[in-house]
C-alpha cells in the first residue's frame, strides 16, 4: 500500500501541481504574506511534508542473493527448537494463527514475515514546537535471533 501511494505521489501528472488533486491542500509551505499567497508564489517555497525512505525491494533482493542469509530466512522453518517455550516470535500464537489463515503463504518458508513499528517524536525535545518526526521500523522475523 505504501509503494501504491509513493507511486500515487510521484507520479509525472502530479509532480507540477501546486496542491492536492484529492483534498486541494498547498504541497508547499505557505508564507503569511500577502504577496507570497498566490498559487505561482508558493511554488516557490519548500515542500510542506517529506517523506524519506530506503527501497525494500532491492534490500531483499540482496538478502535472497546470498547464500547464507538465504539459508537463514528459512531458519524460523528449520533450525528453531521447537519445544513450546515462547524464545522467538515464530513460537508465538500470533504467528500460528497466521500460519492457519493463509496456508499458501506457509508453503514456501523464505516468504518474508515482517513486523512494523512507528511512533512520534519531537527530535528538539520542546512541546511547543510544531515539528515532529515518524520514524518506521521494518522487522524481519524469519532471521535467526
Amino acid at each position: 500500500m505504501l509503494a501504491r501511494m509513493i507511486a500515487y505521489c510521484t507520479d509525472m501528472n502530479f509532480k507540477e501541481m501546486p496542491k492536492c488533486s484529492r483534498c486541494g491542500v498547498s504541497r508547499y509551505k505557505v508564507k503569511d504574506d500577502e504577496e507570497c499567497s498566490s498559487d505561482e508564489n508558493s511554488k516557490k517555497g519548500s515542500s510542506a511534508k517529506v517523506l524519506w525512505y530506503l527501497p525494500i525491494i532491492s534490500r531483499f533482493k540482496r538478502l535472497f542473493s546470498n547464500g547464507d542469509d538465504a539459508k537463514d530466512l528459512t531458519w524460523h522453518a528449520n533450525g528453531r527448537n521447537s519445544d513450546g517455550i515462547l524464545r522467538h516470535p515464530a513460537d508465538s500464537l500470533q504467528w500460528k494463527k497466521i500460519d492457519r489463515l493463509y496456508p499458501d503463504f506457509v508453503k514456501e518458508a523464505r516468504n518474508p514475515r515482517l513486523g512494523l513499528a512507528t511512533d512520534g517524536m519531537n527530535p528538539y525535545g520542546s512541546l511547543s514546537t510544531q515539528h515532529s518526526s515518524w520514524p518506521v521500523l521494518l522487522v524481519i522475523y524469519n532471521l535467526p535471533p
